[in-house]
C-alpha cells in the first residue's frame, strides 16, 4: 500500500517548509530510516528520514518549493503501484502538481576523481564527519565513491576527493560558481599551480557570449531569509521597541577569564555575559517577561537565547534553564548549541521557547549596535566588543578595557527605570564578576 510523505511539521509554529534537495530520485529505493530530503524552516535547516521501504513512486513538490505543512510533497510504494487516486486526491486539495523534474546526468571528467552514478534512484550516504567536511570544504559529496560498507563515504574519501580536486582562491571559485564554469583542465598560474581569477577570466573571454560587462546577481527572497525579514518587520510593527546603553568597565571581568584560563577551565566572554544576564534576569522579573491575551507573565525561568549568524542568516538557539546552570555548564551548553547551528543539527526544540536573547557582534569589530527585539520575548541585550578606552577612574585617567552594552526592550511590557536598573544590575555583575560565583 502506498504511503503518503507530507511536509512535516517541526515545531509550534512552524506553517510551511522549503524542500531544499531530494536526496532519493523518483523511481530510486527509499527505506525507512533514511535520509529522503533536506528541508529549511524559518529557524533551521534539517534532514527528513523516510517514513516507510519501498520505491520513491512520484515527487509531487520540487526542489525550491515551500509547501504548507501537511501537504503531500511525494509518494512511496510498490513498483508499479497505482497511485492515480492518491495524486487525484492531491492535486484536488492544492490545485497544483508540478511534474517532477528528471535527473540531469553529465559526462564531464572531474581529472579521473571517481563519482556516484548521478541515474535516478542512487543516493549517496556518509558519515556525519564526511559530510562537515564536505560542506566546510564546499564540495557536492554526492560525486565522490564511498569505500566504506555499501558505498558509504567516509571522511578518508573526501580527503581524497579534495587532493585531486583543482586548487582554486576563494574569488575564483565564486567565479567559477556564478558563471557555471568547472576548475577541471584550466591550467592555475598562483603560487603552486593554484586557479586565481585571471585564469577563469581568460577561459571566459574565449568562450561564445563572453561577459563584457560586470553585473548583479538575484538571490531569492526566500526560505530563512524571507522568514527573518518577516519576523523582523512584525517586532517592529508591534513591540514599542525602546533602547538603552550603558557602558562597562571589564576590567575584573578580563581579569577573572584570565584567572580561570590559568587552571584550564575554557570559558569565554559570552559565556560569562550569558552568566551575568541569567543572574539579573531572576532579580528583574519584569524584564523576563512576555506579553500573552490574559496580561504580562513573568516567568520564573530563564530560558537564554544565544544569536548565532550563519550564512544563510540569524538562528537563535536557546539554553533551557540556563540560571541553574553554573559558569561552566553555560560554556559547554553554548559551545554545543554554536557547533549544532553552525553543522545544520539543531532540532526544532532547539530553537523555541526563549525568554530573553544575547546578540553578540563583538567579535565582528562592532563597538555598539541596537537588535531586534525576538517574538514573543520582551526584550534582548546587543553586545559590542572590547576596547581598551581612557576612563577616569579617582581623578586619574586610565587606560581600561571597555565593552558597550544596549538593551532593546519592549515599553508595552517594561517602563523604562526597571529597564535602566536592570541594565545597570548587569554592569555591576560584569565590573564585579566575583559576586556571581
Amino acid at each position: 500500500m502506498a504511503t503518503r510523505v507530507i511536509m512535516p511539521k517541526q515545531g509550534l509554529q512552524m506553517t510551511e517548509g522549503t524542500i531544499l534537495k531530494w536526496l532519493v530520485g523518483e523511481g530510486g529505493e527509499c527505506r525507512e530510516g533514511q535520509p529522503l530530503f533536506d528541508m529549511e524552516t524559518d529557524k533551521l535547516t534539517i534532514t527528513i528520514d523516510a517514513p516507510a521501504s519501498g520505491t520513491l513512486l512520484k515527487i509531487v513538490r520540487n526542489e525550491g518549493d515551500t509547501v504548507p505543512i501537511t501537504e503531500l510533497i511525494a509518494v512511496i510504494g510498490g513498483t508499479g503501484e497505482d497511485i492515480t487516486a492518491l495524486l487525484a486526491g492531491s492535486e484536488k486539495e492544492t490545485g497544483v502538481l508540478p511534474p517532477a523534474e528528471k535527473a540531469i546526468i553529465t559526462d564531464e571528467p572531474e581529472k579521473q576523481v571517481k563519482a556516484v552514478s548521478s541515474e535516478v534512484g542512487k543516493q549517496a550516504f556518509i558519515t556525519p564527519r564526511a559530510k562537515t567536511l564536505a560542506l566546510e570544504k564546499e564540495i557536492d559529496y554526492t560525486k565522490i565513491m564511498g569505500s566504506g560498507p555499501e558505498g558509504l563515504v567516509t571522511e578518508k574519501d573526501v580527503l581524497a576527493f579534495l587532493e585531486l580536486t583543482p586548487k582554486a582562491t576563494p574569488l575564483a571559485k565564486k567565479i567559477a560558481r556564478n558563471e557555471g564554469l568547472t576548475l577541471s583542465g584550466i591550467q592555475g598560474s598562483g603560487e603552486r599551480g593554484k586557479i586565481v581569477s585571471g585564469d577563469l577570466k581568460a577561459s571566459l573571454s574565449g568562450r561564445a557570449g563572453a561577459i563584457t560587462e560586470r553585473k548583479g546577481r538575484i538571490v531569492p527572497f526566500a526560505g530563512m531569509r524571507k522568514v527573518i525579514a518577516g519576523r523582523m518587520l512584525q517586532s517592529l510593527q508591534t513591540n514599542a521597541q525602546t533602547t538603552h546603553n550603558v557602558k562597562v568597565d571589564m576590567s575584573e571581568t578580563v581579569r577573572m577569564r584570565e584567572t580561570l584560563k590559568a587552571a584550564d577551565k575554557k570559558v569565554s566572554f559570552n559565556d560569562i555575559i550569558a552568566y551575568a544576564v541569567s543572574r539579573a534576569l531572576l532579580l528583574h522579573p519584569e524584564v523576563n517577561a512576555e506579553l500573552t491575551d490574559a496580561g504580562i507573565l513573568e516567568k520564573d525561568y530563564v530560558n537564554l537565547g544565544i544569536a548565532v549568524a550563519l550564512e544563510k542568516g540569524l538562528v537563535v538557539p536557546v539554553i533551557k534553564d540556563v540560571d541553574l546552570m553554573t559558569l561552566s555548564e553555560i560554556s559547554e551548553a553554548t559551545g554545543s548549541l554554536a557547533q549544532k547551528a553552525r553543522e545544520g543539527r539543531l532540532a526544532p526544540d532547539d530553537c523555541t521557547g526563549g525568554s530573553f536573547t544575547v546578540s553578540n557582534l563583538g567579535m565582528l569589530g562592532l563597538t555598539e549596535f541596537t537588535a531586534i527585539i525576538n517574538p514573543p520575548e520582551s526584550g534582548i541585550l546587543a553586545v559590542g566588543k572590547i576596547e581598551k578606552q581612557a576612563v577616569v577612574v579617582d581623578e586619574k585617567v586610565e587606560i581600561r578595557p571597555v565593552m558597550s552594552l544596549t538593551l532593546s526592550y519592549d515599553h508595552r511590557v517594561v517602563d523604562g527605570a526597571p529597564a535602566a536598573q536592570f541594565l545597570v544590575r548587569i554592569k555591576q555583575l560584569l565590573e564585579n564578576p566575583y559576586l556571581m560565583l
